[in-house]
């Protein structure tokens, strides 16, 4: 089948295009980067280089496509300027639009944790816009949504505290249960979905391994050498304040924190509590811890 992604070759991108190039699929990938283009190619893809503000560009590599992937790439948090909820629905509008006019019927969307909220959950109040747009396309339309749990790789700045303080910290509970999932898991998912039969609205989670943040610390703490690292949990005010501090900008700050007191609280995980997925991903947080202790040992 015909399949068009956007993302470029991230880190979800990359095992998704070799998934879908190793079946034996027709996959074009959509980059504004254009040193990616020989990347893509030498995978066995065919390369769309623009950018996906450009609704004409989008309508243009969607067309002629059996499925899509649409995502929303991650912002620059430390953009003063960023207006977060924006960026989010105007590309939001941006796929729609183009699936609109390509006339494309099978869609698969990275939403995330948390998009069932249009409020209170911080920085991932987008992803309930972005939902609701697609959505709100013809019935004919059929429509997956990915809703990734927390991305192990978003510890990778907690190794500072790590190196210089032998803890690492956030405004969650130490026995708090959170969900991580691995890129490479979310691939596999997104590949499946693509090339099953679609009917309707679906939301599928994605996950791979779940644990206390105690838990958490114990393992890190292993793959660095220091069994002693600690989970510390500071206040909303301290983790805003701090994040503020390293120059992100002060609302998403505000939104960063409010996710993760979603968290702490359970509000962000009680529709995931009800639908979780059949079977965990393959990748487990020691699988990770590796890639945190390198990083570690980097600084």
């Amino acid at each position: 089948m015909k399949v068009t992604l956007a993302g470029s070759l991230g880190h979800i991108g990359r095992p998704l295009t070799q998934e879908l190039v190793q079946k034996g699929h027709s996959v074009t990938v959509i980059s504004s980067n254009t040193e990616r283009q020989k990347d893509i190619e030498a995978m066995g893809a065919t390369a769309a280089i623009g950018s996906i503000e450009d609704v004409d560009f989008i309508t243009s590599a969607f067309t002629g496509a059996d499925a899509v992937f649409c995502m929303v790439p991650p912002a620059n948090y430390f953009d003063h300027e960023l207006d977060l909820l924006a960026y989010y629905k105007g590309l939001g509008n941006n796929y729609a639009q183009a699936i609109t006019q390509s006339k494309v019927k099978k869609v698969v969307n990275l939403s995330s944790i948390g998009a069932h909220m249009k409020e209170g959950n911080g920085i991932l109040q987008g992803t309930f816009y972005v939902e609701s747009i697609l959505n709100a396309l013809p019935s004919d339309v059929a429509i997956t949504h990915i809703r990734p749990t927390e991305f192990y790789y978003n510890l990778l700045p907690q190794v500072h505290s790590a190196k210089a303080h032998g803890f690492i910290a956030s405004n969650i509970g130490d026995e708090v249960v959170n969900a991580w999932v691995s890129p490479t898991d979310i691939a596999s998912v997104i590949a499946e979905e693509i090339t099953s039969p679609l009917a309707g609205q679906t939301v599928r989670y994605v996950t791979s391994d779940e644990l206390t943040y105690n838990e958490l610390a114990a393992i890190l703490g292993e793959a660095i050498g220091n069994p002693d690292l600690k989970w510390v949990t500071i206040t909303d005010e301290q983790m805003r304040e701090g994040l503020a501090a390293a120059g992100m900008q002060p609302a998403i700050a505000e939104g960063m924190m409010e996710m993760y007191a979603a968290i702490n609280s359970g509000l962000l995980y009680e529709h995931y509590n009800e639908h979780k997925p059949k079977k965990m991903g393959k990748v487990k947080m020691k699988d990770f811890a590796q890639d945190f202790a390198e990083a570690y040992n980097q600084l």
